[in-house]
């Protein structure tokens, strides 16, 4: 089967079911302990009952990579708020501040983290009696015309069989970059960007704020694998949309357990405050679309609450997972034999001699070899096509772990070659050369200008000449508009006040 015939491009389309289940399959997890907050490990785009309900705790990505111009550095990105519409205002997205967004490392492959990076988020309002975000062009992120700003912490909290030992705070007040609400309001929003890239001691970097959502794929496989209809993949549904974005690059060195024992396991998660005040974890993300496609939907909820090391409850969910059964039922293609432990190698425990720590406790989490170096020319299927230094060795923004997933669950290491996917092998945006990489959020203001107006005309003066035109005095501004009858002069006298009052106003 070629990925051009009608049938290959179509069974492309049934991945997006799938990355999930190489993901989590076979969750033997032993060594189980008691699960303590802060602990986590995979979700995804509105994946659970509970959390499609709560984006803002919604963690639906997390990306971990050997930095390509920082070789001795280690990324990590975590991404929240699926199905950002850029036009979405007034009230623009800002991370939740009564969360702790949690980015966790494994470092000895016990299942356990050794290391947390907790990021924690204030809101500022500037004047609260207007409805507006910005109240003019913003050009850094100081500037007193972004009325509603948000700033973060990083706190560094070191662990023991999830029981602290330490915990250090490593950043303190570092301004979110905004929503991208138009080029009106923010005509320079790659200057914003980089203004947001935060150096930390030690040679980390921090970045938190809004990004296009990186993950590729086409969603509409929920339409009961396309309803049998295969005509139709290759759209990239996530194109578009926007996501909130936590980004750290940190030496390898840092989170190494030592440079015999290169590989860490890394996944996020998000803890909410309930009513009495205590954090419980709501969401969590290794691999992608663990949670989506795994577990049925009376153990969604739980699995979000669940810490890695406790995987072993959902065993049965993915040694025997539903998806191949269902390709099969409808498209043809034999299952491979159950159970499936061909899964359980590669995806619980890391590849042999690549990404696999010794001693390892099979758990669900993205596992990363950091003395890998990165390549020049990245594969988009990573390790299947050869290149050691992607999926699923971590995960690169670049990765198609869509069709590297389906092609493993249909038993690409027992022997049934494919080359089966979904027909979307790349973002719509290029990624970022430098750090956070992650591709500039779609603006929310993006069709044609009004007529009589340009791109390069000052908001503030529009808005003042339209209300009162240069060498115009109140009186005959409202004398003007007698001609228009009595709801002109209601408009316009309204317009004045309106004018007068913001006037007065400190922005």
């Amino acid at each position: 089967m070629t990925a051009n015939s009608k049938r290959g491009a179509g069974l492309r389309g049934v991945a997006t079911l799938v990355c999930g289940a190489l993901a989590a399959a076979g969750l033997a997890a032993t060594g189980v302990t008691a699960l303590e907050p802060g602990a986590a490990a995979a979700s995804s785009h509105r994946e659970a009952p509970l959390i499609s309900g709560t984006p803002q705790y919604d963690n639906t990505d997390v990306y971990a990579f050997v930095s390509p111009d920082k070789p001795d550095t280690t990324t990590i990105i975590a991404n929240w708020i699926p199905f950002e519409e850029p036009a979405g205002g007034p009230n623009f997205f800002t991370f939740a501040e009564d969360a702790q967004y949690d980015l966790h490392i494994d470092n000895n492959g016990d299942g356990q983290g050794e290391l947390l990076f907790r990021y924690t988020f204030r809101t500022h309002v500037k004047n609260k009696k207007t409805f507006l975000y910005n109240t003019g062009p913003v050009e850094t992120l100081d500037d007193k015309d972004l009325n509603v700003t948000q700033t973060y912490d990083v706190e560094l909290l070191r662990l023991k069989k999830q029981r602290l030992l330490s915990r250090t705070k490593i950043a303190d007040d570092v301004p979110v970059a905004p929503s991208n609400v138009g080029k009106a309001s923010m005509p320079d929003y790659a200057a914003l960007r980089k203004e947001a890239v935060h150096a930390l001691a030690g040679g980390s970097t921090t970045f938190a704020g809004q990004a296009d959502d990186p993950f590729f794929l086409d969603l509409r496989v929920f339409d009961l694998l396309y309803g049998g209809n295969l005509s139709e993949v290759g759209n990239d549904t996530l194109k578009g949309y926007n996501v909130n974005s936590i980004a750290l690059q940190v030496p390898n060195h840092l989170i190494q357990e030592s440079a015999q024992q290169p590989v860490v396991g890394i996944w996020s998660t998000t803890q909410r405050k309930n009513a009495q005040g205590h954090f419980r974890q709501v969401s969590r993300l290794g691999n992608p679309l663990v949670n989506e496609v795994v577990n049925p939907i009376e153990d969604k909820d739980t699995f979000n609450a669940s810490g890695p090391w406790d995987d072993a409850q959902f065993l049965e969910n993915v040694t025997h997972p539903e998806l191949p059964k269902l390709i099969e039922a409808i498209y043809k293609i034999p299952a491979p034999d159950e159970p499936r432990n061909d899964l359980v190698d590669v995806f619980l425990k890391g590849v042999p001699d690549l990404n696999q720590p010794p001693h390892v406790t099979p758990s669900e989490m993205l596992r990363l070899n950091t003395s890998v170096k990165p390549t020049a020319a990245p594969k988009r299927l990573g390790v299947l096509d050869g290149d050691n230094a992607g999926f699923p060795n971590g995960r690169r923004l670049t990765d198609d772990v869509i069709d590297a997933s389906l092609q493993v669950v249909e038993g690409e290491l027992l022997g049934a070659k494919s080359d089966l996917g979904d027909a979307v092998d790349k973002n719509d945006k290029e990624f970022e050369k430098a750090f956070p990489y992650v591709a500039l959020p779609t603006e929310g203001s993006r069709g044609p200008l009004a007529k009589g107006t340009s791109g390069g005309n000052d908001v503030r003066s529009q808005i003042g000449d339209a209300l009162k035109p240069a060498g115009s005095d109140d009186t005959t501004l409202i004398a003007a508009s007698a001609g228009a009858g009595a709801g002109g002069i209601l408009l316009i006298g309204a317009a004045l006040l309106w004018w007068r009052r913001m006037r007065g106003r400190a922005y």
